[in-house]
């Protein structure tokens, strides 16, 4: 597996339309000198889901897998082309956990940055607050998570999260929390 970490935009050598090479490598937007094609690199769309019990205690998943294996996010993933953001959000909960997301309200949003075998891509990452119709049955998805806790995450969980953005939904829900 490679460290290397390289921004999208620097991997496109090639015009994906007519093949012709680029002559500024790492430019956004690409663009082809040859057929004028435009690529932009916008962001892609990202759920997670803040899942809340009765207690108000918060559901972390451990990754079982790259990138962050070993360490604590939130239920979610990423957008499907032609599905909107709650139907995806609904979709990775069942998916990562098999509950069943009854209601869900936006937190917060914001910028990210996916870093997939070293080709970093930019993200939009939405986060939901998330009821669900039973707390008491999980079933994690094997091949993507290994452990799961309901807390009221501390330093311990906070500073094991395996992406930034999900550590800053936490920590404003918390915030939330004391606000009230």
């Amino acid at each position: 597996m490679t460290t290397e970490s390289n921004p999208i935009e620097s991997v496109y050598r090639f015009c994906p339309r007519c093949g012709a090479e680029s002559r500024d490598v790492g430019s956004v937007p690409f663009r082809c000198h040859s057929c004028q094609f435009s690529l932009f690199f916008g962001p892609v769309a990202a759920v997670g889901g803040l899942v809340v019990d009765a207690e108000q205690r918060l559901l972390l998943v451990r990754r079982s897998r790259d990138p962050g294996k070993g360490l604590w996010g939130l239920p979610g993933g990423f957008v499907d082309r032609d599905e909107n953001v709650e139907e995806a959000l609904a979709r990775e909960v069942i998916e990562e956990t098999q509950l069943v997301v009854t209601s869900s309200k936006l937190l917060m949003t914001g910028p990210n940055q996916y870093n997939y075998q070293g080709v970093v891509s930019p993200v939009i990452d939405l986060f939901y607050l998330c009821e669900v119709a039973d707390s008491t049955v999980i079933n994690l998805a094997a091949d993507e998570l290994d452990q799961f806790v309901w807390v009221q995450p501390g330093p311990e969980y906070l500073e094991s999260m395996a992406f930034e953005s999900n550590r800053r939904a936490v920590e404003f829900w918390l915030a939330s929390l004391k606000r009230r």
